[in-house]
Parts: structure tokens; sequence; C-alpha cells
């Protein structure tokens, strides 16, 4: 049985929370992250490479890391 580590979940809500103050409309972001946690899904999927962390929670941080640095190409 594969153990989960723990993440910070004040960081996890953090980052939501600058998502969401960050985008002109919450739906559209939802989407969004919905959207990246599930083709996220499929790509780790056939590589069975990280499971430590759950679609979503990676796709938030992504798209969080994003917006803090621009310079990191993404499909916001």
């Amino acid at each position: 049985m594969v153990k989960r580590p723990t993440f910070d979940s004040t960081q996890l809500t953090r980052r939501a929370e600058e998502l969401i103050g960050a985008a002109s409309n919450r739906y559209r972001i939802t989407v969004q992250v919905a959207n990246r946690a599930k083709r996220r899904r499929y790509e780790d999927f056939d590589s069975m490479d990280d499971h430590q962390m759950k679609p979503v929670m990676r796709a938030i941080f992504e798209m969080s890391d994003e917006l803090t640095q621009p310079e990191i190409i993404g499909d916001i």
C-alpha cells in the first residue's frame, strides 16, 4: 500500500484563493483547474510515475505557480 505524504492544507487553500482572486470569472478558473487535473490524471495514468499528489491539488499548485512566475508557460 502506497502512503501519500501529507500536504499543507493552508498552502493549498492560499494558492486556490490566489487563483480565484486573480481570475475575472470564478466559474471559468474552476473549469480550467478541473480540465488540467483531468488531463494530468490521464497523463499520470499512462506514466505511473508520480502518484504522491492528487491531480486537482497538482493543478492548483501549477496554475498558482504560473501566476506568480510568469516565465512559466502554461495553458490557463
